[in-house]
């Protein structure tokens, strides 16, 4: 019996995403609860995982557009075959050419290959097997491609993209001279399309400097007595709970007391209305590889300095692995940036709307 693999709802909000990755092959057997594919929307990363085990068949290509509820793939339930010895690694996932369900399977590029050595010798290039294979019969030099896959990854578009642009170039001017300077501009330029998440970013802080009245204001404050304290307690801390005593819970104290101080800034604007809020949930900006994230500290005000250390390291993991969820990222009333691990020792940060201030 075959289980359809539906795009799992998201958020009100959200009604399409990006299946930006698949991470096991065509045909693999899958595990229940194993991660199969990331999607990725406007707000947020994440995985999908198996509802079943089986065989699974793709119905949509890699890096597709997909709407909420549709069908990406089907898993033909089965238990794990004896002498099956080969499991799928999660970070190699096929190209999006490839995963289309009539598409014949590639065959698997030779380990002598040019091409493969030529990504083996550098470890921090990304290639696709299919990829690789058409690298390896064309004699492109993968070093001088910039692959637009998951991570920078090289997929087959990247190679059709610049075969068509040589062919182009060289059918519109014959001359040599035209054909370097077309590679010339190439080298001068790079376009990469942007993701949801980031289009949602930058829409959000457009939207922020346009419908919020903007101000700065920096104070200096001592810390000479968080830094001796930290000091003294910090071995006991960490044997006790496991983790660094860090500022930001420190931070994220302060601001509470702020707020309670000072009520009026504990609100936001909606349309007519001036929304008191009475709860002190701390959103942390955190910088990931897809853009800026602000996971939210709930209830604040009666959390314990471990336990506010605890969550900031468990959204930063699941920010950067791609695993945070989105409820996660909501209904915070404030938010602390820590743009001094950039190297800044000044920042004009431009607030999470509707969000009142940031530190």
């Amino acid at each position: 019996m075959a289980k359809e693999v539906t795009v799992p709802t998201m958020g009100e909000s959200i009604s399409s995403g990006i299946l930006s990755a698949w991470l096991v092959n065509d045909g693999d057997f899958v595990k229940k609860d194993q991660p199969i594919y990331e999607l990725e929307t406007d707000k947020i990363t994440s995985e999908a995982t198996a509802e079943v085990s089986g065989i699974i068949h793709f119905k949509v290509a890699q890096e597709a557009e997909v709407d909420i509820g549709s069908v990406v793939a089907t898993i033909e339930e089965s238990e794990e075959p004896k002498n099956s010895s080969i499991e799928t690694e999660p970070s190699k996932a096929v190209d999006s050419e490839a995963s289309t369900p009539d598409s014949a399977p590639e065959p698997k590029p030779d380990d002598s290959s040019d091409a493969k050595s030529g990504s083996e010798s550098n470890p921090t290039l990304k290639v696709s097997p299919l990829a690789q294979k058409i690298a390896e019969d064309q004699g492109i030099d993968l070093k001088v491609i910039h692959g637009s896959g998951p991570g920078g990854r090289i997929v087959k578009s990247d190679l059709e993209s610049r075969s068509t642009d040589s062919q182009e170039s060289n059918n519109s001017e014959g001359s040599p001279k035209k054909a370097q300077t077309v590679e010339a501009q190439e080298a001068r330029e790079t376009r990469i399309k942007m993701s949801p998440l980031r289009k949602k970013i930058a829409q959000r802080l457009v939207q922020a400097t346009q419908e919020a009245a903007l101000l700065t204001t920096f104070n200096e404050v001592d810390m000479t007595a968080i830094m001796q304290l930290r000091k003294k307690h910090q071995t006991d801390f960490v044997e006790k709970y496991g983790i660094k005593l860090g500022f930001m819970s420190f931070f994220a104290k302060a601001a509470v007391a702020a707020l309670k101080s000072v009520p009026s800034v504990n609100a936001r604007i909606e349309g007519d209305h001036i929304i008191q809020q009475n709860y002190y949930d701390i959103g942390v900006a955190v910088g990931t590889d897809k853009g800026l994230m602000v996971p939210v500290i709930r209830d604040c005000d009666a959390k314990s300095f471990s336990e506010i250390e605890a969550s900031i390291a468990d959204y930063a993991v699941n920010a950067r692995n791609g695993k945070i969820q989105l409820s996660d990222l909501e209904g915070g009333v404030f938010t602390i940036s820590n743009g001094g691990i950039y190297g800044s020792m000044l920042s004009t940060p431009i607030i999470n709307f509707p969000q009142p201030a940031i530190l």
